[in-house]
């Protein structure tokens, strides 16, 4: 596959700073080029869902072969250690290819080590309504009291709202007001800036909440040790809405379901990630 069709595999023709920062470039052989930027940032280090989301975008771009047949259904990451802020690597093994699904394992490395490694399995999306659903019940938009999280003290560590709008609700969040006493559980909207929402973008909404543990005292860096989602169908334009929950903090782990939801009330992803948390 040439640069440019890994290019515009990538992007999806869309030029926002999202696509721009989570594109990549094809080596040949099923390697790509990436560049991590610090817009995309947690304290400074390269979010994780937009680790994430740069996996799918390789492993779509190597199941295609250069043609936008594929989405990515399911992705299972595991963080080895914190890639730094620059150039990466992306190598990619196609491990099944069949009529229905293809799956690809994806190695992010840096400087020679492997950093991120995740599996990756594409399809196609379905496009018709749910036969089912039962999802949080969360307004399509942010309320007028939502909080700008570009506003916010935390923001010079979120790096992602430079490239991103998020929308925190205060009701619930009552770490934002010195309060330790509120459940593990945070809903939030976002959408990336001067582009569309898409299923790639919907990945690293599944990790954009602050974690949910700061709600009990325990702030701090709280890495992400293993992260998995699925890709449950394409959003229609608009919020993305993303509630949070945690099921038990235990010892130094807890762990994190994220359910986004797009502007039509239809389920588009799941998350479910372990951290280790800070202590109180």
């Amino acid at each position: 596959m040439s640069s440019l069709a890994g290019d515009a595999r990538a992007g999806h023709g869309s030029t926002g700073p999202f696509t721009t920062a989570s594109r990549v470039r094809s080596l040949g052989d099923g390697t790509f080029a990436a560049t991590l930027s610090s817009s995309w940032t947690i304290g400074g280090k390269p979010h994780g869902g937009f680790l994430m989301a740069l996996l799918a975008r390789a492993a779509v771009a190597a199941a295609g072969g250069g043609a936008p047949v594929a989405d990515p259904l399911s992705v299972s990451t595991q963080f080895l250690r914190a890639p730094e802020v620059g150039p990466v690597l992306l190598r990619t093994e196609v491990r099944k290819n069949g009529r229905q699904t293809t799956v690809v394992g994806v190695s992010l490395e840096q400087r020679g080590q492997s950093c991120v490694e995740g599996v990756v399995t594409t399809g196609r999306l379905p496009r018709e309504r749910a036969a089912w659903s039962d999802l949080p019940n969360q307004p399509a938009e942010p309320p007028g009291n939502a909080l700008d999280m570009a506003a916010l003290p935390m923001a010079s560590v979120f790096r992602l709202t430079e490239g991103c709008d998020v929308r925190i609700d205060p009701n619930g969040a009552g770490f934002l007001h010195g309060q330790t006493n509120d459940p593990p559980r945070l809903r939030l909207w976002a959408k990336p800036r001067n582009e569309q929402v898409d299923p790639m973008f919907a990945l690293l909404v599944g990790d954009i909440a602050p974690p949910v543990t700061f709600n009990l005292g325990r702030f701090g860096w709280s890495p992400t040790v293993q992260l998995t989602a699925l890709l449950r169908s394409r959003p229609a334009p608009g919020w993305l809405r993303v509630q949070v929950d945690c099921k038990a903090v235990h010892g130094p782990w807890f762990d994190a379901d994220a359910t986004v939801v797009d502007s039509t009330g239809r389920l588009i992803c799941q998350a479910r990630q372990l951290s280790l948390s800070a202590k109180p």
